[in-house]
């Protein structure tokens, strides 16, 4: 299983340095969120700075809008483009949102037969994103909302899946049972991974109520062997770049423990250890279990 830190979940400091961050610390690469910094035509450049410091594993297209990237439909034809010319193996994208009028969009989803052949050109994995329900909305505006839905457009479609847990979480539903149905599948080749409590996406592990450690050590205990992305809101870490340098070696250190060893190995801090820390750097009295 790799281990990849979200550029997103410090998406308030500059890329460069988050990148050095998640080096130092030992993830094994990125995910990278295409925002404002890859606008115009130097995207590859940009792409190509970063990976000069930490491998980019996936590339998670816009969801909003990037001057020179076009519509809904032209971000995932470049991003196709970008991974492939860049050697990025995977790329995730968001459904279609009801409440926004993505008709066109979800028009020409539906004309495509193989994700695979026909966007990844047999050489980028294209995965698609479970979606949250939105609580001022109390409701999930995303078509391909229900688990049974995906799966088979999935199937049907050669598409694979990059599964939120947060999103999951924000269903209020069964988690584990909805992780399951998705994992049974044996669509999932992704994972952003985060914690989720109180209408709040993106926490840190502990700050929610979601059974993430469970959840871990399922993935270990199935030999789940593709990507974990560890996607956390900014807010959630603290302002001084060396303590957020802490904070992420304290989340890494967990992710190793119940991801890939049964006990600790030698050096490396344990459960309560690592609440300890968390909980005297943070100032906040919550701990990651």
């Amino acid at each position: 299983m790799k281990l990849i830190l979200s550029a997103g979940s410090l998406y308030t400091l500059p890329p460069t340095l988050v990148f050095e961050m998640a080096r130092d610390v030992g993830f094994d690469g990125m995910e990278v969120i295409i925002n404002h910094d890859f606008a115009g035509s130097k995207h590859l450049g940009h792409l190509q700075e970063l990976q000069s410091i930490l491998p980019v594993l996936s590339i998670h297209a816009p969801f909003f809008d990037i001057d020179g990237w076009g519509n809904k439909i032209d971000p995932l034809k470049i991003c196709a483009e970008l991974a492939l010319n860049a050697e990025v193996p995977l790329i995730n994208f968001h459904p279609p949102n009801w409440l926004f009028f993505e008709f066109k969009f979800w028009r020409w989803l539906k004309k495509i037969k193989d994700f695979q052949s026909e966007i990844g050109q047999d050489g980028v994995l294209i995965t698609i994103e479970n979606m949250p329900s939105l609580p001022q909305f109390k409701m999930n505006p995303y078509l391909l909302s229900k688990i049974d839905n995906m799966v088979r457009f999935m199937e049907e479609k050669n598409l694979y899946l990059t599964f939120d847990t947060a999103h999951c979480g924000s269903m209020h539903t069964d988690f584990l049972g909805d992780f399951h149905q998705f994992y049974d599948s044996g669509r999932m080749r992704n994972i952003h991974f985060s914690d989720y409590g109180n209408g709040q996406e993106h926490l840190l592990p502990g700050h929610g109520a979601l059974p993430l450690t469970r959840f871990l050590n399922h993935l270990r205990e199935t030999r789940y062997d593709h990507a974990l992305v560890l996607e956390l809101s900014p807010f959630e870490f603290p302002k001084e770049p060396e303590l957020i340098k802490e904070t992420l070696v304290e989340i890494f250190e967990y992710l190793c423990q119940e991801t890939r060893h049964s006990s600790p190995r030698p050096g490396e801090a344990t459960r309560e250890e690592i609440n300890e820390r968390y909980t005297q750097s943070s100032g906040r009295g919550e701990k990651f279990l």
